[in-house]
C-alpha cells in the first residue's frame, strides 16, 4: 500500500462514505473494511495486545518501522472491526508528527461518533488516544 498523508485518507473516507444515501449502507461498508483487514495473529490475541475501553473484545499492536507506525488489530465485533480498520487507514503508516496533527474532528465530519452508540464512540476515541500516545512516546525516544 502506498503511504498517503491523514487528510488525503481522511479526504477519501470522506468522500466513499458520501456515496451511500444512509447509514445502514455506510454501517455495511465499515464490517466490510473490517473484514478486509489482515488476519491478526492468534498468538497476539493475549492480555499483552489487548485494548481496554471498548465494550467490545479488541486486540492491537504496533510496532514502528522506518519511523511510521505499523498497525494490526481486531475485535470480535465486526463493527468495533470495521472501526479499527478505518482508524488504520488514517493513522497507520504514518509519522510521530503526522499522527499527532491528525485530530478525530473528522469523526464528526462524516457524521459517524452521532451515529454511534456512547460505548461505542468513547472505544473509538480511546482507540484513536492509544495510537496518539504511542506517537508522543515515540518523540520522546532517541
Amino acid at each position: 500500500m502506498l503511504n498517503i498523508t491523514p487528510q488525503a485518507a481522511i479526504d477519501e473516507l470522506k468522500s466513499e462514505f458520501a456515496f451511500f444515501d444512509d447509514w445502514t449502507d455506510r454501517y455495511q461498508y465499515i464490517i466490510d473494511m473490517g473484514k478486509a483487514l489482515p488476519a491478526f495473529p492468534a498468538d497476539k490475541q493475549d492480555d499483552a495486545h489487548k485494548f481496554y475501553g471498548c465494550q467490545s473484545q479488541v486486540w492491537f499492536d504496533a510496532e514502528w518501522q522506518n519511523n511510521r507506525l505499523m498497525l494490526q488489530g481486531t475485535s470480535d465485533a465486526a463493527i468495533v472491526k470495521g472501526l479499527i480498520a478505518l482508524l488504520f487507514r488514517v493513522y497507520g503508516q504514518q509519522t510521530a508528527d503526522e499522527i499527532l496533527a491528525t485530530t478525530p474532528g473528522f469523526l464528526d465530519d462524516m457524521g459517524l461518533k452521532t451515529h454511534l452508540s456512547a460505548n461505542r464512540a468513547t472505544g473509538l476515541m480511546g482507540m484513536i488516544q492509544k495510537i496518539q500516545t504511542l506517537a508522543a512516546e515515540s518523540k520522546k525516544t532517541p
